[in-house]
C-alpha cells in the first residue's frame, strides 16, 4: 500500500521540480508548487529511511541462512529491532499521506481567559500559557502576543497570542474548552485544595482575502493602553478596540506599542472570530439537533482537569488519564494531542 503511494509521490515530484525548470511561472501557481514540493520531499525523504531499514533486513536474513551461530543470533535481534523502525516510518509516512483538511495547517489564535476562582484562576491561566509556550518551543512553533491583561499576582486575566508554523491550528484546535485545575494556591493560607477554571478558544489565523470584512461595518476606536490598576503605559492613544458592528464582536488590542501594529492584531482576532461565528451558523443549518447542543455551550463543558496533588491530568472527552502532569505543564502535551486526534479520527 506505502509503496503504491510513494510511486504516484515519485510521479508528482518529478512533475514539480520539471515545473520549476519552466521560464514562465505564474506566482499563484509557484506558490503552491513549492507548497507541495516541501511536502513530497518530507514523505520521500522518509521512504528513503524506509528503503534502508529494508535493505538492512535483507542483508540480516543473508546472515541467518549463512548458518554461523553467533552471528545469527545477533542479526535475529538486530531485525526485530529495525521491523518496528520500520512499521514507525511507515505510520509516520501513512499519517503525512492521510486526507488534510486545509484549515489544520494553518496558524493558530489563541485566547486564553481566567475563569471561577479570582486570583488563583488568573495564575493557573498564565500556567496554561507557559504550557503552550513549551509545546511550541518543543515545536519550533513562534508565538506572537496579541493582548494581555496581567493580574496583580503576575497572572493572566486573559492573553491572546498567534502560533505561526506548519499544522499549528490543526495540532492545537483539541484545546478549546474549559480547562480545570485542583491544587493548594499560593493565596491559600490553610493548605486546602481549590478548583479554580480558565476557559481556552483557539481558532485558524485567516487571510484578509478569505474573511470578506466590509469596511463600513467597522467601528474602530483608539485610546491610551493601560497597565496595573488602570495606570497608562504610554501617553499616547496607541491601543485599538475594533467592533463588528453587524455582529456585534469587539477586539482590543494594546501589547504593542504602535498603533498601527495594534490594529493588524485586532483584524487577525476579528477574521478569527467571525470565521469561527460563521462555521458555528453553518452547523446550526445543516443539523437542528446539533445546533441545541451548541446552544447549550459545546465549548463551555469541561474538557480537561489538571489534579496537582495526585500529578494527574485527564481529558474528559476521551475519558482519558495520565499520571504525568508535571511533563505536560511543562510543555510535553504530545501524547493528549495524539490521542485526541485517535478519537476523531475512529469518529470520522
Amino acid at each position: 500500500m506505502v509503496d503504491e503511494k510513494i510511486k504516484e509521490i515519485e510521479k508528482n515530484y518529478k512533475e514539480c521540480v520539471e515545473y520549476l525548470s519552466c521560464e514562465k511561472k505564474d506566482p499563484e501557481k509557484l506558490k503552491e508548487v513549492l507548497k507541495k514540493l516541501s511536502f513530497y520531499e518530507e514523505v520521500l525523504n522518509l521512504n528513503k529511511k524506509r528503503e534502508e531499514i529494508i535493505k538492512r533486513i535483507e542483508e540480516d536474513k543473508e546472515i541467518i541462512e549463512s548458518g554461523e551461530k553467533e552471528l545469527k543470533e545477533i542479526a535475529e535481534e538486530e531485525i526485530k529491532i529495525l521491523k518496528k523502525e520500520k512499521e514507525k516510518i511507515e505510520e509516520e509516512i501513512e499519517n503525512l499521506l492521510m486526507p488534510k483538511n486545509e484549515i489544520d495547517e494553518k496558524n493558530a489564535i489563541i485566547e486564553i481567559r481566567a475563569g471561577t476562582g479570582g486570583e488563583e484562576a488568573c495564575l493557573f491561566a498564565a500556567d496554561l500559557f507557559r504550557m503552550y509556550s513549551k509545546y511550541c518551543e518543543r515545536n519550533n512553533y513562534e508565538i506572537e502576543i496579541f493582548d494581555s491583561h496581567p493580574s496583580e499576582l503576575g497572572g493572566f486575566k486573559e492573553i491572546i497570542f498567534l502560533v505561526k508554523g506548519k499544522d499549528a491550528y490543526g495540532n492545537l484546535k483539541y484545546e478549546g474548552g474549559v480547562h480545570r485545575v485542583q491544587r493548594v494556591p499560593k493565596t491559600e493560607s490553610y493548605g486546602r485544595i481549590h478548583t479554580s477554571a480558565a476557559t481556552v478558544a483557539v481558532f485558524p489565523e485567516m487571510e484578509e482575502e478569505e474573511i470578506k470584512i466590509n469596511p463600513e461595518d467597522l467601528k474602530i476606536e483608539t485610546f491610551r493602553a493601560s497597565g496595573h490598576g488602570g495606570q497608562h503605559v504610554n501617553k499616547t492613544s496607541s491601543a485599538v478596540r475594533i467592533t463588528h458592528i453587524p455582529t456585534g464582536i469587539s477586539v482590543s488590542c494594546q501589547d504593542d506599542r504602535s498603533q498601527i501594529k495594534n490594529r493588524e492584531k485586532a483584524m487577525k482576532i476579528l477574521r478569527a472570530r467571525l470565521r469561527a461565528l460563521y462555521e458555528k451558523e453553518k452547523r446550526e443549518k445543516i443539523d437542528e439537533e446539533r445546533k441545541k447542543l451548541i446552544k447549550t455551550g459545546d465549548r463551555s463543558e469541561k474538557v480537561r482537569t489538571y489534579n496537582f496533588p495526585q500529578n494527574r491530568v485527564t481529558d474528559h472527552r476521551i475519558n482519558y488519564t495520565t499520571y504525568n502532569l508535571d511533563k505536560i505543564m511543562d510543555g510535553e502535551i504530545e501524547e493528549l494531542i495524539e490521542k485526541l486526534k485517535e478519537a476523531e479520527l475512529l469518529k470520522s
